[in-house]
């Protein structure tokens, strides 16, 4: 399989490719409109705003509301996407996601930023910690984890062309690239090998991906190959990935900017534990705790999910 990543040390924000992708997807499509909670600007709904401010809603801080409305929109016929910080969408928003919107099969899409620990110093009020782990259940429902700029934009197109009920999380803002071409096949459901391995694999989503990725080169300078698995979307998840991981693989290890409870790291324990189990396996993320606060590389590297984390619990499970 091709080897797409590219370790980039450009940063670029997740949330702008988002405003970007959804201003493409309304010059296109006159059904498409948005939704925001007071938060247009740091959710780069604004883009889209200045050009269709007839097809944006702000309805304050009310994203109760929000999601209502965004269900009654999509009944109506529109493409609605309703944007606001994770922490929100989920938790704040959880009835009226399950009963206006996946009950109903509504053809919603969630724009969650900020996700996992990316707010930082804003603490665990604004961390979102929970939200996969809170919306994994809901029928009808699939979750997006996008690693980058580019696939963030070609997620939000996705979930245009994908009818129902989608939940597509982000970071507050830059994410390291770790692709250079549009062309590397995303596709809703189907996770990216990112690099070949033979002795291990890292199964990661968002900006875990990059710190998978630089785990990796420095491992194989130790003479460790390391499979990494891009598994952007964590429902519906890949299971042919995950089955191939324990096939050729001596191991795996998921890394998460969240919860290690119900997220990623349990849906790739539950496709390994309805197959026959793995030699090695663990679950890296926050434990079950509120998150410390801090800058999010120090958060990142308490819990053991940067790079360096991830290169050292590969190396102990390998017994080295």
């Amino acid at each position: 399989m091709k080897d797409f990543a590219v370790i980039s040390n450009e940063a670029r924000s997740t949330t702008e490719a988002f405003g970007k992708a959804l201003t493409e997807l309304a010059d296109a499509h006159q059904d498409v409109c948005a939704l925001s909670a007071d938060l247009a600007g740091s959710v780069k709904v604004t883009l889209m705003q200045k050009k269709y401010p007839e097809r944006v809603f702000d309805v304050g801080i009310a994203e109760q509301n929000m999601m209502s409305m965004a269900a009654g929109l999509a009944l109506g016929g529109f493409v609605p996407f309703a944007a606001t910080f994770s922490v929100f969408a989920s938790l704040r928003d959880l009835d009226q996601l399950h009963t206006d919107v996946c009950y109903q099969n509504a053809n919603v899409k969630v724009l969650g930023s900020h996700g996992g620990t990316s707010f930082s110093q804003a603490g665990s009020t604004h961390h979102a910690l929970e939200d996969i782990a809170a919306l994994r259940g809901m029928a009808n429902l699939s979750i997006i984890c996008p690693a980058d700029y580019i696939e963030t934009q070609l997620a939000t197109k996705a979930a245009y062309e994908t009818y129902g009920p989608i939940y597509i999380r982000i970071n507050r803002g830059t994410d390291y690239d770790v692709y250079n071409t549009y062309d590397y096949g995303f596709e809703i459901g189907k996770a990216v090998r990112m690099t070949e391995g033979t002795d291990f694999t890292v199964i990661a989503c968002g900006s875990m991906v990059h710190e998978a990725l630089v785990a990796a080169a420095s491992l194989k300078e130790k003479g460790v190959s390391l499979r990494v698995v891009n598994m952007h979307t964590i429902k519906p998840i890949d299971k042919a990935e995950i089955l191939a991981a324990m096939k050729e693989t001596k191991g795996i290890i998921t890394a998460e900017d969240h919860n290690v409870i119900g997220a990623l790291g349990s849906a790739v324990a539950e496709v390994i534990a309805e197959n026959g189990g793995v030699k090695a396996f663990k679950r890296l993320g926050v434990p079950d705790e509120f998150s410390i606060i801090g800058a999010r590389k120090d958060i990142l590297a308490h819990y053991e999910i940067d790079a360096a984390g991830i290169e050292k619990n590969v190396l102990a499970l390998l017994g080295k």
